[in-house]
């Protein structure tokens, strides 16, 4: 879509005076320091602002800088992200703190090409960061965007197809102020966040309206389009909260690829159906963490906990077994914060109350 100037240059000023008026006051708003707009873009990925902002105040306290991240334990980083899911961003993000604060020298890389190089960094963020900190015009396409270029051109093509996002990309970049990416970049994602949001958007109020084609053909809830994603799986997972008469529980490490890669959990029996205290019961004569000891099973949760995931839907029971003393070295339960967990097992916790 090759667009004559003079619209190009009305939808961009347009967007950037809304934009001074509009926008909110966030923290990551008031610096160009490439650490703390990295920061703030990987913890919104996936993420609402209201939701990442206390995360962003609490990194930036715990770890002022990219030397401070890089030298933080994974435990800690991962604890301290423990509530935002999606945990390889949380990964990541350590892993380029390294990389950044010992082969770089602390310093980012200062264009797209360079940034897109960082472990987690994407065509999204790579542009976000080489706009805002060093003026580089690369326009940055997220779900915000999509929103707004779908609704304000009549684009039905899908936004998650390989041509809609070449499509879509090649449009925000004909688009983007030259002179100023900065503010363009950060305008069209706020306007798309509070104005032209996916329910009930603020139509009677918009600056975009004239020119609007989905307003205008009443295509507003149509767009933009998106192909339906395959149905998520479904598992059901049997927790085991161990307590011995010490005071003392299991928490295991989850090793490899996968959901919550280093986290911890309580010891985990997943099935392919929902399991009855008896099924359970059986199962577990065999398991080595009982090996044919005695124990006192309940479970804590009447009702299955649904967990959901991009890819799949986790039916979760917590059943809490009673021993005497347990078979391997455990946790004291007065300790049980301490470790990095999942939303899901933190929640738990909070309930239980050690």
């Amino acid at each position: 879509m090759c667009l004559p100037y003079s619209q190009r240059m009305i939808f961009s000023k347009i967007l950037i005076h809304w934009y001074s008026n509009n926008k909110r006051d966030l923290p990551w708003r008031q610096t160009k320091e490439p650490y703390h707009i990295w920061l703030s873009e990987i913890i919104l990925q996936q993420t609402q602002i209201k939701q990442g902002l206390p995360y962003y105040m609490s990194f930036i306290e715990e770890f002022p800088s990219v030397f401070d991240l890089a030298n933080a334990n994974e435990s800690d980083v991962l604890k301290l992200w423990q509530g935002l899911g999606y945990y390889s961003r949380a990964r990541n993000l350590h892993a380029t703190s390294k990389h950044v604060a010992n082969d770089l020298n602390g310093k980012f890389p200062d264009n797209y090409i360079g940034l897109l190089k960082l472990k987690g960094v994407g065509d999204y963020t790579a542009s976000a960061i080489a706009s805002i900190c060093f003026n580089e015009p690369t326009a940055v396409v997220d779900g915000n965007v999509y929103r707004v270029l779908s609704r304000y051109f009549g684009i039905d093509t899908p936004i998650n197809s390989s041509k809609g996002t070449k499509m879509y990309k090649n449009l925000a970049q004909e688009l983007i102020d030259t002179k100023n990416p900065a503010d363009f970049n950060q305008a069209i994602m706020e306007f798309g966040a509070t104005q032209c949001k996916p329910k009930n958007p603020d139509c009677r109020t918009c600056p975009l309206l004239d020119n609007c084609i989905a307003f205008s053909e009443n295509r507003i809830s149509e767009l933009p389009v998106k192909i339906k994603s395959a149905k998520a799986k479904k598992k059901h997972f049997n927790f085991l909260v161990f307590v011995s008469q010490d005071g003392k529980t299991i928490l295991e490490k989850r090793e490899g690829k996968g959901i919550w890669q280093n986290l911890y959990q309580f010891p985990l029996v997943e099935s392919n159906k929902n399991l009855e205290m008896d099924e359970l019961k059986t199962l577990l004569e065999n398991h080595d963490l009982v090996r044919g000891a005695s124990f006192e099973m309940s479970l804590y949760n009447k009702d299955q906990i649904v967990h959901k995931l991009s890819h799949q839907h986790l039916y979760t029971k917590f059943w809490i077994v009673n021993v005497n003393r347990l078979l391997v070295e455990g946790v004291h339960t007065s300790n049980v914060h301490d470790y990095a967990v999942p939303i899901l097992i933190g929640n738990f916790i909070d309930d239980f109350n050690f």
